[in-house]
């Protein structure tokens, strides 16, 4: 099969996904288009040699209702004739949208493709897609009568892993110190395009402390969930869980020929993704069936591994994960996760891959893996290999 490479990675800055957000003035796809249109200009490309643009995209409705993506591209100044298509696969919608590019381009469906994701929280709550409607159906209810929010799915795990109030707000904390220390030494400048102005992350927040942390109220915890519930610490809290945010991100993946070819030096390959389904009332445990998949079918054990990504939707993810498989935390989510840098949905696996890429290139590592947790109990993971 063809080989396909990543040749370049960006990301807009991540705006506060509220109103007054540095990126909530935007439209989703004039959002996604700026980046769009930095990424094909930092490589001189001819957009119009683009074979498809594949977006992942949670919340489909409203103003990103109408194949963001292709909106995106005709913002962002493309020729008519460059397509696209809305990838959603919850949280891992950016993550299976690289995985989707990747295949094609090995298929030979491709010979160029960009993937990303994008999502403006601000402007598209989340959940105001589905509204009140039921998106389980009879079916699923007679075979699974209890499930859950995925916060309380996130107080599930935190108990059957041990994981105290104090261990979820610590690794929170430190989530802000390494986002707040990677941004002063400029280690987010080659990954960040400006989009309207803002060149930063707002979602970090410097001098954060477990002690500040513990002192915020848990969420999830209603009269309703600590009946049905009563073992339960409640422990998750809007500072132990990631930030909803506005934010776009986007990856161009060729054919090594076609890299070639345009003079194009790759950055990275994918060496094997995996995706996979796992108990859908703990919901945010698929990181570790997926961890064991990719690593299986790539050949490769976690000590060949440099970086773990491994998506803080909240606290007890990475560190269920973590103690599942004896990582040294060092070496998980090295320059902050979500709950520092935020989490804009669809965009988040787009997002933290094109970190991980520039994180592996600057301390010398060559295999990084990324896994993100999503609704209804799935889970991608994937393993690139950074080309020098």
């Amino acid at each position: 099969m063809t080989r396909a490479v990543i040749v370049d990675a960006v990301r807009s800055p991540m705006g506060k996904g509220k109103v007054g957000g540095g990126l909530s003035h935007l439209h989703p796809a004039d959002l996604l288009g700026q980046v769009l249109r930095q990424l094909v200009d930092r490589s001189d490309l001819d957009a119009g040699l683009v074979d498809d643009v594949i977006i992942g995209c949670v919340g489909g409705s409203g103003e990103q209702s109408g194949t963001p993506g292709r909106q995106a591209v005709l913002a962002a100044g493309f020729p008519v004739h460059v397509p696209s298509v809305t990838v959603e696969r919850k949280c891992g919608s950016g993550q299976q949208a690289l995985d989707f590019a990747v295949q094609g381009v090995a298929a030979g469906a491709y010979d160029i493709v960009i993937a990303g994701g994008v999502e403006s929280m601000s402007r598209v709550p989340m959940g105001s897609a589905r509204g009140d409607a039921d998106p389980f159906g009879e079916g699923v209810h007679e075979r699974f009568p209890v499930l859950v929010p995925q916060g309380v799915s996130a107080e599930l795990v935190a108990q059957k892993w041990g994981i105290s109030r104090t261990q979820l707000d610590e690794y929170s904390a430190l989530s802000h110190e390494r986002a707040s220390t990677a941004r002063d030494s400029g280690w987010f400048d080659n990954e960040i395009v400006p989009v309207d102005g803002l060149t930063t992350d707002e979602t970090i927040r410097t001098g954060t402390t477990a002690e500040k942390l513990g002192g915020l109220k848990a969420v999830f915890g209603t009269d309703e969930r600590r009946a049905q519930f009563p073992d339960l610490d409640w422990s998750i809290t809007a500072g132990n869980a990631s930030q909803m945010t506005d934010g776009a991100s986007a990856l161009l993946v060729m054919s090594e020929e076609r890299a070639a070819e345009l003079g194009l030096r790759p950055r990275a390959r994918i060496v094997a993704s995996a995706v996979i389904g796992d108990d859908p009332l703990l919901m945010l445990t698929g990181p570790i069936p997926a961890t064991e998949k990719v690593l299986k079918k790539a050949g490769l054990t976690l000590a060949d591994i440099s970086a773990f990504e491994v998506n803080e939707a909240f606290a007890s993810v990475p560190l269920a994960w973590a103690k599942e498989f004896g990582v040294d935390e060092e070496f998980l989510n090295p320059v902050g996760g979500a709950i520092a840098l935020g989490h804009p949905l669809g965009a988040s696996g787009a997002r933290l891959m094109t970190t991980m890429i520039n994180h592996l290139e600057r301390t010398g590592g060559r295999y990084g893996l990324q896994t993100m947790c999503e609704a209804g109990g799935m889970a991608n993971a994937t393993i690139i290999e950074i080309l020098k």
